[in-house]
């Protein structure tokens, strides 16, 4: 079974996600989140930190990942592991194919501009669940 990875990168105020607006298929011209394939010899954070930094620059320096939770897909004989962090601070983009940009919070991520048939929506709506716990906030 073939896996892959997305990241969900935060800003380091948790007001922006990053984005990217797909080139190719799958989900051509619509907007998804970084990642890739996960090679055989690499282990799941591997695989991720390397993605992030291939995509984006992002280096493993500027963000710690969680690995969050997985989607599995039998019938494409493949899963999904999503990867979730804060950036520690700014950081300057650095694109690789896919045109990046930061996606205002209040957006409506299930909508039909978003790849991954609501996927996307329902991964920011598990990170709202447990923002803290993810981010170490503290209660108000």
């Amino acid at each position: 079974m073939q896996g892959y990875n997305v990241i969900m990168v935060y800003s380091p105020d948790l007001k922006h996600l990053l984005m990217c607006k797909r080139t190719n298929e799958p989900y051509q011209g619509l907007y998804n989140l970084v990642g890739g394939k996960i090679e055989a010899h690499e282990s799941s954070e591997e695989a991720a930190y390397r993605e992030l930094f291939e995509e984006t620059g992002i280096t493993k320096q500027d963000i710690l990942l969680h690995h969050f939770f997985d989607f599995t897909y039998y019938y494409q004989n493949c899963y999904v592991e999503v990867h979730v962090g804060k950036l520690n601070h700014p950081v300057q983009l650095v694109e690789e194919k896919n045109h990046l940009f930061w996606s205002d919070l209040k957006q409506n991520f299930f909508g039909p501009q978003y790849a991954g048939e609501g996927n996307i929506g329902h991964m920011v709506e598990q990170v709202r669940l447990y923002e803290n716990e993810l981010f170490n906030k503290k209660e108000a």
